[in-house]
């Protein structure tokens, strides 16, 4: 194959994570056992250092109808509502009639923070549900994938333009870097946010690696795709949220110097081999260690007679399961608050979901699959802790 940023096949496997379901295909009683696998593998690129799946499941599969919903967490829509304050006062806050376009906008809660801060808003969300759910809500959104194509179509440019957890899933990936060049501003910001790899390697966080997720970004790779398509980061954070996230800011190339932040991200790279092919074949080792110590953990639980629940099920969540085979052997439920997942059975290792606050009785254990909220999680839980409830952390980065 070619690499998806700079074309080059000068590609090599670096973790292989076997054949898994798609893990945001969530099952009816009916499909369960019927759901199909794909190979799940990770390459990096020797020319750009950028790692990426080698197979693409169909962007119409596993995005037009899917069950994720941004408003279910509170700690998700506050960083939200900070990223679009922070915008605002940074570069727009005495700009009239200003505009933003979120990209993957899903039911809408990263635009009302927007629309509190008078933007006219607009989303584009390839799911029915989801941006109906959002229309609904007095948040005017395209149903649609975007490309350039549809910016073609809009004929307008925007201030702002954010794609929050979505700039590593695009197939058509070319034609959306070169949809958000035309349709910013020449004095407008790309906000770009996205999963670390760097922090994913660190934190252990392998769970992160899924179909979906067909890139893998460090600073370095991003930005090669964006000078390619005439763009450029000119600042950039390390936010804790998912776990460790880039929050980038990009405008059109040549027009701003980078701060002296993203300078020194970007040396960290260089000083801490976030970019070479080895550090990835130590990270495929680590992850076969984190196996055999999860399982080890689950099976003395179990030895001893304790019950364990999943808590929360994230699409991630469903790579971890899959991977360390981890089913109602060890399982008896995934407790959800997403109501769209009533009823519903996780892909591959057919663990049934329940809603919270629709229990009659506790675990002894709770598996934490949503490791990324745990500072919530943990908060709102505190009456069952002290009831002796266990909350245990398969990935546990310091500052999730």
């Amino acid at each position: 194959m070619q690499c998806r940023v700079c074309d080059s096949t000068n590609l090599e496997l670096a973790i292989d994570l076997g054949s898994q379901p798609w893990c945001n295909h969530f099952l009816k009683p009916e499909e369960v056992g019927q759901e199909p696998y794909y190979p799940l593998r990770v390459l990096y690129c020797h020319d750009c250092a950028t790692v990426q799946l080698d197979y693409t499941v169909k962007k119409e599969v596993m995005f037009g109808d899917h069950t994720y919903l941004s408003g279910v967490t509170k700690s998700l829509s506050q960083h939200f509502k900070n990223v679009a304050e922070e915008i605002d006062e940074t570069f727009f806050k005495e700009t009239v009639a200003k505009s933003v376009l979120d990209i993957g906008s899903n039911d809408g809660t990263q635009l009302k923070h927007f629309q509190a801060l008078g933007y006219d808003v607009l989303g584009v969300e390839s799911s029915i549900k989801t941006a109906k759910i959002a229309n609904d809500a007095g948040v005017p959104t395209l149903n649609e994938f975007f490309n350039l194509e549809i910016v073609k179509k809009l004929n307008r440019q925007f201030h702002v333009i954010n794609a929050a957890g979505v700039f590593f899933h695009l197939e058509e990936l070319h034609s959306v870097t070169e949809g958000i060049k035309a349709a910013l501003r020449e004095d407008g910001v790309f906000v770009v946010q996205f999963l670390y790899m760097k922090r994913i390697v660190e934190n252990l966080a392998f769970d992160q690696i899924y179909h979906e997720h067909l890139l893998y970004y460090n600073l370095k790779t991003i930005e090669v795709l964006l000078n390619r398509h005439g763009l450029s980061m000119f600042d950039a954070y390390l936010s804790p949220i998912h776990g460790g996230s880039i929050i980038g800011f990009v405008t059109h190339q040549g027009t701003k110097e980078p701060s002296d932040r993203l300078t020194a991200m970007r040396e960290a790279e260089v000083t801490e081999k976030s970019n070479e092919f080895t550090t990835y074949l130590e990270f495929a080792k680590r992850i076969e260690q984190m196996k055999k110590e999860n399982l080890a953990y689950l099976s003395q639980a179990k030895a001893a007679g304790k019950s364990i629940w999943g808590f929360g099920a994230p699409v991630k969540g469903n790579t971890l399961l899959n991977y360390f085979g981890i089913g109602t052997q060890y399982l008896d439920y995934l407790v959800e608050k997403n109501e769209l997942r009533r009823g519903l059975y996780s892909p591959g290792m057919h663990i049934p979901l329940v809603i919270e606050g629709e229990l009659d009785k506790l675990p002894d254990i709770y598996y934490v699959l949503a490791w990324n909220f745990k500072r919530e999680i943990l908060a709102n839980n505190q009456a069952l802790i002290d009831q002796g409830v266990e909350f245990y952390f398969p990935v546990n980065p310091p500052d999730a």
